[in-house]
């Protein structure tokens, strides 16, 4: 059961967080799952062992071209990155109840995926100066 209704999550789609997420740390084990069928930079990142802990994410590049994520060396350590284009990258999303025009767009700490090893990170950008509530829509 997920906040999505019933959906299968297969064994081999599991990504698992060394380190948990902010405010998470202790969950560990998440699947990507699409919101709706087609083609959307929205899924839920949805937590396989608390059901009722799932995240709205989407595809930043959806909105920004020259989105820039830093990962140093202990980081891409921790995720085995062997290729840049083993890595995608994810931000949380807010939308506001009965406001999706104030959707933002967690820009400071980005969700780094390893998709062949199934290892997944934050990686905080505080340097960056990157907002934590970024308006994609009608900004």
């Amino acid at each position: 059961m997920t906040r999505l209704g019933e959906r299968e999550i297969r064994a081999d789609s599991i990504i698992y967080f060394p380190r948990g997420l902010v405010g998470l740390e202790d969950k560990r084990e998440f699947s990507l799952l699409p919101i709706r069928e087609g083609d959307s930079p929205f899924l839920l990142l949805q937590c396989t062992t608390d059901p009722g802990l799932g995240l709205l994410v989407a595809d930043p590049y959806s909105f920004l071209d020259d989105y820039d994520v830093k990962i140093e060396n202990p980081e891409r350590k921790v995720l085995k990155v062997e290729n840049i284009r083993q890595l995608a990258v994810l931000v949380t999303v807010t939308i506001p109840q009965d406001k999706p025009e104030d959707t933002t767009l967690n820009l400071q700490g980005p969700i780094v995926i390893n998709t062949e090893a199934k290892i997944g990170l934050q990686v905080p950008q505080t340097e960056a100066g990157y907002p934590t509530h970024f308006h994609p829509i009608g900004a």
